[in-house]
């Protein structure tokens, strides 16, 4: 099992420089930030773009492995994405793991203007923007025409340093984005029921396990091993405190480890959020107690 932290993408660089190198000196696997233009409390305050914050990250780190959670329709052409994805992935010397999703109808799913999509429509502009960004990344010159997007010769000129592609992760809940996962995921990011508003922990569980037995299903109508893709766990949107405390962790951890869970993520604590307001040393005490078993 392999262990990461999603950071919110608030704080100056210097702190968040000396928290990502932190990271890497304790062993975690991987490191990631959201890709929103603002989020919820949030909104009033400072909020950075992701991408820059983990190109620099890339260029003060040498292991641990950088993406996003999530890059959506809401904010991203695939195009731009699929370029700044491939420039990333050339400074982090094959260290990016692309997270991309449908996008939500939050606060910031307004900003670039009009409605949120409603759900059919957003189910549709995901499938074209993962089939599109899967070819970009792979192809060196892409023409596309499709509903939503549009592609005229769109050069990725060298291509990613990692073969045949960026890794795609993508989040998945429902069928039709779990069909995506199967197909075109590198891996698949879940928390859960993301329809459940206090969901228990056997709640969570069980619907984690009731998606992975559907994205097998899905990758053997195609005739996919699903063992090529990694399954991640997002802890930390649900009402359970994995860090807690270090045995918390450990339980969680192996919970979801028996369950099929190749990697588990969990937010970075915040003393100003009382969601993930956790001890500020947990993650030091995990990494040195818990992630050498565990792994």
């Amino acid at each position: 099992m392999r262990f990461g932290v999603v950071c919110l993408p608030t704080d100056p660089w210097l702190q968040w420089r000396r928290r990502a190198e932190h990271l890497e000196v304790l062993g975690y696997d991987h490191l990631w930030t959201y890709d929103h233009l603002s989020w919820r409390h949030y909104v009033d305050g400072p909020w950075h773009a992701s991408l820059p914050l983990l190109t620099a990250t890339a260029a003060v780190t040498s292991r641990i492995r950088l993406g996003t959670l999530v890059s959506s329709p809401n904010f991203r052409h695939p195009v731009t994405l699929a370029k700044d994805a491939m420039t990333l992935d050339e400074i982090s010397a094959g260290r990016l793991t692309l997270g991309i999703g449908s996008g939500g109808t939050g606060f910031d799913a307004r900003t670039l203007g009009g409605e949120p999509w409603p759900p059919s429509e957003r189910g549709e502009r995901f499938a074209e923007f993962v089939e599109l960004l899967d070819r970009l990344l792979r192809e060196p010159s892409t023409t596309w025409s499709g509903r939503y997007y549009a592609a005229h010769e769109a050069r990725m000129i060298p291509g990613s340093v990692q073969r045949p592609r960026v890794p795609l992760a993508v989040a998945a809940a429902g069928p039709r984005a779990l069909a995506l996962a199967a197909r075109y995921g590198d891996a698949w990011v879940t928390f859960g029921d993301p329809k459940a508003a206090e969901p228990t922990p056997e709640h969570t569980a069980r619907a984690v396990r009731e998606q992975l037995a559907r994205l097998e299903d899905e990758c053997e109508r195609i005739s996919r091993d699903p063992a090529e893709i990694d399954r991640i766990l997002l802890a930390g949107n649900t009402p359970e405190r994995p860090l807690s405390s270090v045995d918390a962790f450990g339980e969680f951890a192996t919970r979801y480890r028996e369950l099929g869970i190749t990697d588990l993520v969990v937010h970075h604590p915040r003393h100003d959020d009382p969601q993930w307001n956790d001890a500020p040393d947990i993650l030091d005490k995990i990494a040195a107690e818990v992630l050498p078993a565990l792994r």
